[in-house]
């Protein structure tokens, strides 16, 4: 019997993850030929639709290949069953699977349903790994940097290879190869043109240094950005919310087991670069476990008012959303509460 279709790869380096998804999409292409290809998140979609497709037969192509990314939310019993029964007639199958997440782990049932060779963690680069690699790529593409363009870069840019990648393409668009890109010019390009995320904005969210107006009206300068860009989604909006919100959760557990962690501690809980721990240190210090909880029921119930009511109120809601977290923590907004300046 054959190795059942289906892997699992979790952990942030996207960039890695990305490649290890690509080639396995091409080596279906090579044995299948025509591919009949689906991406899904499970923020949009559930689990039984991806089922029904699975076990559907393709009009079009002889085989499937279905990308399921926040493979961490698979728990219900029902789902595993589901994908427990199709991995025991799919080891014939040339129909592939492939679960995504960014945490490091998922459900320890889910992942028993995995075979151990297609399982993989894809890891943020070691603090001591980034700058070289930063290095080659620019050198790769013709390119060199000041070592002060190196600290901007690696301080603005989410630790992960395809970040830095989609970030860094644009200097190559704008110098001819041989340039040697500096600080200044990191500053004009990212800085001045930097496109906002959700990580940008869950990141004015919890910087503590600043005022609660100060973080509001930053926040909502980058929620009206992203309303502006082609790809403007409240629900995948709210979703990058949730997933940064999660993680605070799992900051505040960490410290709540041992609170001066190890190295190996924040290692294994996926808090790998100094930048990602700064960021959820102060995050931590702005809302209690028990307000991160009361904020990520305030987005799972955004999240189903825009999904049941259309986008008429979408901008609405996403305001309210970061209105509440900044000044009730999550709370409602029953009363009217001045903001503190």
């Amino acid at each position: 019997m054959g190795q059942a279709p289906v892997y699992l790869f979790t952990g942030p380096e996207v960039g890695d993850r990305n490649e290890a998804i690509l080639q396995l999409r091409v080596a279906a292409r090579k044995q299948s030929g025509l591919l009949d290809e689906h991406s899904f998140y499970a923020s949009e979609t559930k689990f039984p639709q991806i089922m029904n497709l699975l076990l559907s037969d393709s009009l079009f192509s002889a085989a499937r290949f279905v990308v399921f990314h926040g493979a961490e939310l698979l728990k219900k019993k029902e789902d595993l069953e589901l994908l427990s029964s199709w991995i025991a007639s799919a080891s014939e199958s040339q129909t592939i699977l492939v679960l995504v997440s960014d945490e490091i782990s998922c459900d320890k049932k889910l992942e028993a349903l995995i075979p151990k060779a297609n399982k993989q963690i894809f890891w943020e680069m070691f603090e001591n790994r980034k700058e070289q690699w930063l290095v080659n790529y620019f050198k790769k593409n013709g390119f060199s940097l000041s070592s002060d363009a190196i600290e901007l870069i690696l301080d603005m840019v989410e630790n992960n290879t395809e970040a830095l990648k989609s970030e860094c393409s644009r200097f190559f668009l704008c110098f001819q190869p041989g340039y040697k890109v500096t600080g200044e010019d990191v500053e004009q390009i990212l800085a001045h043109n930097r496109e906002e995320t959700a990580f940008t904005l869950f990141n004015a969210l919890c910087e503590g240094s600043r005022s609660p107006s100060v973080r509001l009206d930053t926040a909502l300068g980058i929620l009206q950005k992203l309303r502006l860009s082609k790809d403007s989604s409240g629900i995948q909006l709210i979703a990058g919310l949730t997933y940064c919100f999660r993680r605070l959760q799992v900051w505040h557990l960490l410290l709540r087991e041992n609170p001066s962690p190890s190295e190996g501690d924040y290692r294994g809980k996926g808090f790998v670069s100094k930048k990602s721990r700064s960021q959820y240190q102060s995050a931590g210090r702005l809302w209690s476990f028990s307000q991160v909880s009361q904020i990520l029921a305030l987005l799972a119930r955004s999240d189903m008012e825009i999904r049941t009511g259309g986008t008429a109120l979408e901008e609405t809601i996403l305001q309210t959303i970061l209105y509440s977290i900044v000044i009730k923590n999550g709370g409602p907004l029953e009363s009217y509460q001045e903001i503190p300046f």
